[in-house]
């Protein structure tokens, strides 16, 4: 498909079934994998933890645990140990402020909790974790290139009222500004991975602390708002930290194909015009290469270029908006996109 990219996740709970038990038979799946991604041409960018969590890590307390990032170090350890010679990207933790928002906060991912407090603690603590495991990594001596995946919504209020504007700018601080502004010292890392979906209207009268997006907006199977220019803006944001970027996800849930190749065409053109304004974007990951298990919402959403046919031995088909996609990345040419697209909704 015309990709020299490739992220996947590493499983801990496999890894790591119980408390300082490793698998052999899980480490070598994973040599195979990583051995067949560098066979293919493919760069590897491999993230340590993308969500979920070993039940024992769970058990003892997730995040909150006092030897959390400690129990977390030693894993890694272990996966640079065994893999580090096929890994030359690692992201250490896949979007930590949405672990701590969904989880602690909203409560609608697991542990399931709606505690103020707590969400700020855990933030802090993966940030403490991403510094921790670039460490780690150094340490072993692998030659990766190690960096943070966060996930950078466009926060705007909802209301033009002094609370409204107060609160939104209390939340981004909480989400993008702790993260971005914390990656600061010889560990920071040696890029930043951002993650662009979303417009989002910030509103505290509203349970859920985000109001509903303003009717006409164009919305994804996720109901999220497609706004391309947030991209531009975020990636301007995430540059602040002086790190090369890489667009580490960046997609739509629909079952529409002419909507994907749409998304498509605006993300990437509000992509090179960050590029021509200075900031310093180095790839672009689609996510997803295949229609995905979407956490709290399961198989419905659509996000993947490649269909997964569920009823009929997971059969994969690539989309037109695959084919699509592949002509930019082997052209590097946003106008290759739609030559000689026929596109089925």
């Amino acid at each position: 498909m015309g990709h020299n990219a490739h992220r996947l996740s590493l499983e801990w709970s496999r890894i790591e079934p119980a408390p300082g038990e490793f698998s052999r038979s899980a480490l070598a799946h994973y040599r195979r994998v990583l051995t067949t991604l560098a066979s293919v041409g493919l760069t590897g960018f491999v993230t340590l933890h993308h969500f979920t969590l070993p039940r024992w890590f769970a058990a003892r307390g997730g995040w909150l645990a006092p030897d959390a990032v400690e129990l977390f170090v030693r894993y890694c350890n272990r996966v640079v140990a065994e893999l580090g010679d096929l890994m030359p990207f690692v992201c250490t933790i896949n979007e930590p402020q949405m672990i701590a928002l969904h989880g602690y906060l909203e409560g609608y991912h697991p542990p399931g909790m709606t505690n103020p407090i707590l969400w700020k603690r855990v933030g802090r603590v993966l940030l403490e974790a991403h510094h921790a495991t670039v460490r780690a990594v150094r340490d072993e001596g692998a030659r990766s290139r190690v960096g943070l995946a966060v996930q950078l919504p466009l926060l705007e209020p909802a209301r033009d009222d002094d609370s409204c504007v107060a609160f939104c700018r209390a939340l981004r601080t909480e989400i993008v500004d702790l993260y971005l502004d914390g990656l600061t010292g010889p560990d920071r890392g040696d890029f930043l991975g951002v993650q662009y979906y979303r417009r989002q209207w910030v509103d505290p009268a509203v349970p859920t602390l985000f109001a509903e997006p303003p009717a006409g907006a164009q919305l994804t199977q996720m109901g999220w708002e497609v706004h391309p220019d947030g991209l531009r803006q975020q990636l301007h944001r995430a540059a602040a930290a002086g790190l090369p970027l890489y667009v580490t996800e960046n997609g739509i849930a629909t079952e529409d194909d002419h909507e994907r190749v749409d998304y498509l065409e605006t993300h990437l053109a509000a992509l090179a015009q960050a590029r021509s304004e200075g900031v310093d974007v180095r790839g672009y990951l689609h996510w997803s290469a295949f229609d995905n298990f979407e956490w709290a919402e399961g198989y419905r959403p659509k996000f993947g270029l490649i269909a997964v046919d569920h009823d009929h031995d997971l059969r994969r088909t690539p989309k037109p908006s695959a084919h699509a996609f592949a002509r930019v990345a082997t052209t590097g040419r946003l106008d290759a996109l739609r030559h000689g697209i026929a596109v089925q909704a």
